[in-house]
């Protein structure tokens, strides 16, 4: 199994990278906190969680190893799968989860795409112990954004991956923009657009 990777960050998006390390480039999946932690980077070490299935080999990668601690914890639900956990990680940050978790906050859980009702009070029940036990938190810096348009289109691009239809994503992403103007970062659309749609 691979445990990470370090390389050259090739190609970012705020859903996947390809790091490039012996002349081999590895697609990874990624969070938006972690999209936020190596986009301004060239090289970096990846922490890695390797999803073998019949059909595919994915990498699903993190900037740090307390993220991919808490995307292991919630892989062990019964009913969540390494998408929906990096869906989870794109939604909310590790501290908003584990705060969300600890206070049993459903509303904020089933504000994921994905996640439902009995999902949400599944990862509460069996999560809220493993995180009192080890704080799993961890702080994520808000990066500052780039202009409109390029935003627009790279939230757009990376709702589009993530499943959502065009025409949703983009009223979505135009009623945020809207409202919070040219300070919003990428990151933070598509977390309010994840929210909205």
């Amino acid at each position: 199994m691979i445990a990470y990777l370090t390389g050259n960050i090739t190609y970012k998006d705020p859903t996947y990278i390809i790091v490039e390390t012996h002349g081999v480039g590895y697609q990874v999946k990624i969070s938006l906190n972690t999209y936020s932690q190596l986009k301004d980077k060239d090289t970096s070490k990846v922490f890695i969680y390797q999803h073998i299935t019949e059909v595919a080999h994915t990498l699903f990668g993190f900037a740090d190893d307390s993220e991919k601690s808490i995307f292991l914890l919630l892989i062990s639900v019964s009913g969540v799968g390494p998408s929906t956990a990096l869906m989870v990680l794109s939604s909310l940050s590790s501290e908003e989860l584990e705060k969300a978790i600890l206070s049993e906050d459903v509303k904020t859980i089933q504000a994921v795409k994905g996640i439902g009702l009995k999902t949400a009070q599944r990862l509460i029940l069996e999560l809220k112990d493993k995180i009192k036990k080890g704080n799993q938190s961890t702080d994520f810096s808000n990066i500052v954004g780039s202009n409109n348009n390029k935003i627009k289109i790279e939230a757009l691009s990376a709702l589009q991956t993530l499943g959502f239809p065009k025409t949703s994503a983009e009223k979505s992403i135009d009623n945020i923009l809207q409202i919070k103007g040219n300070q919003i970062t990428l990151e933070e659309l598509i977390k309010l657009a994840l929210k909205s749609a």
